[in-house]
């Protein structure tokens, strides 16, 4: 006879204080719950009703496969989870390892402790250049390796990993090298095109569902916060001051002169 959990809503960063009050982890549904009814240690993470499996206005075709999907620099740090309420957070990403069966919805790996493989949601956004407004259009499973690729940047410039992620893009793509870096050129052009715009974030689909948000910053303190942060994690200053700075970070990465 299967166990009815008292299940919890608690963030990461919560973990250990749920701990201590007596909140225990069941590793097959990866979520907390409480050991008994009424534990007042542990009141303020009990559950919201679950999130939708679909997000109202969420498109789950939109950027099939694995490709570099660069975030204009103006939008870099604040991120879906940076304007979601912590506790929505965890409803939110509990529903996106589910629907994806706790996989990587690109190149199907699970979590793997030892080789510090997580599950991580990602966010693809459309962009209309009329209006300045970048919409949240579906979020999707990543694993850690994929996630990487996606944020290509990032991955090279602060993390100095770019071998490992450019031989999980050519792996997993089945590109050759020549065609996976004509398609990172791609990228960071277009990438350079929209970092010229301020944009206005949508987050509809999430609102539209019952998540809280919290208040986003304004679209000039993202650019100030990008900068800040980018330069604190020891990375290149994110809005390029002109075409030939970025062609040449681009260059640097991919190993020419």
């Amino acid at each position: 006879m299967a166990v009815e959990r008292i299940w919890l809503d608690v963030p990461f960063a919560e973990k250990d204080e749920a701990k201590k009050g007596g909140a225990r982890w069941d590793p097959a549904a990866k979520r907390w719950y409480a050991p008994r009814p009424g534990v007042a240690e542990l009141q303020r993470w009990a559950p919201a009703p679950d999130v939708s499996d679909l997000l109202p206005g969420e498109d789950r075709s939109l950027g099939g496969g694995l490709f570099v999907d660069l975030v204009p620099s103006s939008c870099w740090f604040t991120n879906v989870r940076s304007c979601v309420e912590k506790k929505d957070w965890e409803r939110l990403r509990r529903m996106i390892n589910g629907r994806a069966e706790q996989r990587c919805e690109i190149c199907g790996a699970g979590e793997d402790r030892e080789a510090k493989r997580w599950l991580e949601a990602h966010e693809r956004w459309i962009f209309d250049e009329a209006t300045r407004t970048q919409t949240l259009k579906r979020l999707i499973c990543l694993c850690t390796d994929c996630h990487h690729v996606t944020h290509y940047g990032y991955a090279c410039q602060v993390l100095k990993i770019e071998a490992q992620v450019f031989a999980h893009l050519v792996k997993v793509t089945k590109m050759t090298e020549t065609q996976a870096r004509q398609h990172i050129r791609a990228a960071f052009a277009l990438w350079e095109k929209r970092s010229a715009t301020t944009w206005n974030l949508d987050l509809g689909i999430l609102t539209n569902a019952g998540i809280t948000l919290a208040p986003p910053p304004n679209a000039k303190t993202r650019v100030d916060i990008a900068e800040t942060t980018l330069r604190a994690s020891g990375g290149q200053p994110a809005v390029p001051q002109q075409p030939s700075r970025t062609e040449s970070a681009i260059r640097r990465m991919l190993g020419r002169n």
